[in-house]
């Protein structure tokens, strides 16, 4: 068959699918997208600009640390990022501070980190060597990182994947795009149609089966498409949802070592940023922690809109899992009001808007983003073989410090489309 008439099928419409389709359609293959929401974007969610006065990010926001293949989309979308500057504050139950970022323990635990060959879940590193009382403090400030940063349970996380990421400062800088991600899926999205990718909206699909010598996907209400390569990129949840072959299913069972958490996000917009006139010193806040039920908030800074953003990631998330998008609001007003020791009505007094999501929750998602345990690379290097019809690509799929991220998911489409066309 010429290479230029192989059609392939790419199950899902965020960053690593829509990356993948426009690398193999720009090199003349035949490519068919199929997403189960009615949107492009997948865990890209911007919000109407009508409700927040900006675009503003149900989903991912932020662009960590080098991100070389979304600084080079952007430039191409003639898109611009702005670098997040700032002070984080936290509130101990009592008091806010500024936060001191300096550990006293930090020279010790950078030079266990160096020396450290056996992977082990961060909660055990812990255990192992930062056993005392005196490193109490450090202990719970890595496992809140772990937890809310990563999504992931200490408990299950890899130390050596968390040393690339972020122990070795491979995230310090962060950025915001200015118009959003939104605005890099409508880029991506419009290369795709001119390039005669085909994208279908709102087509679930239920199954793929291999044939002797082509592919089926078969989508809930009985649409068929045949092709010669299929390409997965949903969230590991979803993988499972799907009936594969036998011998994709095979190489699936890899997915139990790769972590998948969850993330709660909730937006609120006020009339005017309250929490500067009560506190002066607030002004260059970006981030702010505490142990409230929403426990991270982060404001625009440097941009001035009078918005916070609540967050809360990992295991503990399932706590609120009864909560639906206005009890989780409630829950945000809470624990604003608790920081900043008002009611919950004072806090709500100036709300203009509000956006709750739970990823758990949501369908298509089932959960926020995935993180490494120990035995996940091993897992990655099974799950990216291209040793048949089937392909497994996202974020999930990186092997670099960046899994997780939305960066990671543009580098794993754009790495599986290249396994296609050298193939």
């Amino acid at each position: 068959m010429p290479e230029a008439s192989q059609h392939i099928v790419i199950v899902g419409a965020g960053a690593a699918g829509l990356m993948a389709a426009r690398e193999l359609a720009r090199a003349g293959r035949k490519v068919t997208v199929l997403e189960a929401r009615e949107r492009c974007g997948g865990r890209i969610h911007p919000l109407p600009d009508a409700e927040f006065g900006y675009r503003a990010e149900a989903g991912a926001e932020f662009v960590h640390g080098e991100a070389p293949v979304t600084r080079g989309l952007l430039r191409e979308a003639g898109l611009s990022l702005h670098e997040i500057a700032g002070e984080r504050w936290s509130f101990d139950g009592t008091t806010l501070s500024r936060e001191d970022r300096d550990d006293p323990h930090e020279a010790e635990l950078q030079a266990v980190l160096r020396d450290l060959k056996e992977d082990l879940p961060v909660a055990e590193f812990l255990r192992r060597h930062f056993a005392g009382e005196k490193y109490a403090p450090m202990r719970r400030s890595i496992e809140r990182m772990v937890e809310g940063y990563d999504a992931a349970d200490p408990e299950r996380a890899s130390t050596l994947a968390l040393r690339e990421e972020w122990m070795d400062g491979g995230h310090a800088a962060q950025a915001r795009i200015d118009g959003g991600y939104g605005a890099l899926i409508d880029f991506l999205v419009a290369d795709c149609r001119r390039l005669g990718v085909t994208l279908q909206l709102g087509c679930v699909v239920s199954a793929i089966e291999d044939n002797s010598d082509r592919a089926a996907v078969r989508c809930v209400g009985g649409d068929v498409h045949g092709c010669d390569r299929v390409i997965l990129t949903v969230p590991l949840p979803l993988l499972r949802e799907v009936a594969l072959p036998a011998s994709v299913r095979e190489k699936l069972a890899a997915a139990g070592d790769i972590g998948f958490g969850n993330v709660i996000k909730i937006l609120l917009c006020f009339a005017r940023p309250w929490w500067q006139e009560r506190h002066l010193d607030l002004a260059g806040m970006t981030f702010l922690l505490s142990e409230r039920a929403i426990p991270v908030w982060w404001t625009q800074y440097p941009r001035g809109q009078a918005v916070l953003t609540g967050w809360f990631g990992g295991p503990r998330t399932a706590g609120l899992d009864s909560l639906d998008p206005q009890g989780l609001v409630e829950a945000g007003l809470d624990s604003l009001a608790a920081i900043f020791k008002l009611s919950r009505e004072d806090v709500a007094r100036d709300l203009v808007a509000a956006a709750a999501t739970n990823w758990a929750h949501d369908p298509f998602a089932r959960g926020a983003y995935s993180w490494a345990t120990p035995r996940t690379r091993a897992a990655q290097e099974i799950l990216a073989r291209a040793d048949g019809r089937v392909l497994f690509s996202g974020e999930a799929l990186y092997r670099g410090r960046d899994m997780g991220t939305v960066e990671a998911a543009l580098a794993s489409g754009l790495m599986t489309a290249g396994l296609i066309l050298r193939g």
